[in-house]
């Protein structure tokens, strides 16, 4: 059974400005009972917001040394395989056994796709060649690949990446459950109801049976936003006005699925699902400051880790 671990977003104030207060932020994270950093991923976002999410990592797992930083998620197919295994084994080489990266495949705009030469119509088939491809670049063995979108002969990556980096693969739609069952280390939802959720884990354990595959530990996940404040009309206002401004649309697209209040109203609604097998969280937290982001995210695990004590 897979341990339970509960993280928080690498956030802005952690990743740039003052240093000290970086430092601060961080060693705030890591003396609590936080278990893992997550951050994003975008070349050009909307109004060309980004984020780069293997430099991110190296950072963060430079500034915390003791804890796992999981990309959630990689926009896999908008880099070329083998850049990206380069990547992985040089952040295995300093950080070994502290990244998991989360695959996904994007499509909230269509033109961050555009410019990077991808067509979003063929994103996931793109990206299911570039799992392929990237996880026999990661066996540190002469490895070839040939499909509509790349190629390459007798490419060698060196080191090898050990221990092995989990691939978690984010998505709702049919083609990124599949693709988790048949490539995947595990799944990382999103946006989804407790039944929705547990439908999917069934799902991903049919298909993988259907193709003789028995993964020996899924790594099955849950990604969402949450709003802390000092009440609960507070705490929506934070978390609505964060992801308005990310996402450019209404927060009531996701309000079912953002929990906001106290703590224990948070950990609350985060119970089923680890019943049903999600056991990293990712919890991304808006509020009035990031002290008190931090320190609720803290009080959650604290709350879930005493709730199901067999996953500590």
């Amino acid at each position: 059974m897979s341990k339970l671990m509960i993280g928080t977003v690498g956030s802005p104030e952690m990743l740039s400005g003052d240093m000290a207060t970086r430092q601060a932020l961080v060693k705030r994270a890591a003396d609590n009972a936080i278990d893992h950093f997550f951050i994003a991923d975008h070349i050009s976002f909307h109004t060309g917001m980004g984020m780069d999410g293997l430099i991110n990592a190296a950072t963060l797992t430079t500034m915390a040394p003791n804890m796992t930083v999981l990309v959630g998620v990689y926009l896999l197919a908008l880099r070329h395989p083998v850049t990206v295994a380069r990547q992985l084994s040089s952040l295995s080489q300093s950080a070994p056994g502290r990244i998991i990266l989360g695959i996904g495949v994007g499509g909230e705009d269509r033109h961050e796709m555009e410019i990077c030469g991808v067509d979003p119509a063929r994103r996931g088939v793109h990206t299911t060649h570039c799992m392929r491809a990237l996880k026999a670049l990661m066996q540190g063995t002469p490895s070839s690949y040939s499909c509509d979108f790349f190629e390459f002969e007798d490419a060698l990556i060196k080191p090898a990446p050990k221990p092995h980096i989990p691939l978690v693969v984010g998505g709702r739609a049919d083609g990124a459950i599949k693709r988790a069952a048949l490539e995947g280390d595990g799944w990382l939802g999103i946006w989804s109801s407790a039944q929705r959720y547990a439908a999917v884990i069934e799902q991903i354990n049919d298909i993988a049976a259907q193709h003789g595959r028995a993964a020996d530990e899924w790594q099955h996940g849950l990604q969402l936003w949450v709003g802390t404040g000092a009440n609960k009309a507070e705490a929506r206002s934070y978390v609505a006005a964060g992801m308005e401004e990310f996402y450019q649309v209404p927060f009531e697209k996701f309000e079912r699925y953002s929990p906001y209040g106290s703590a224990a109203e948070i950990a609350e609604f985060l119970m089923p699902y680890v019943e049903l097998g999600a056991h990293t969280l990712n919890l991304a937290p808006r509020g009035p400051s990031e002290e008190m982001c931090l320190d609720t995210i803290a009080e959650v695990s604290e709350i879930l880790k005493k709730e199901f004590p067999a996953l500590g």
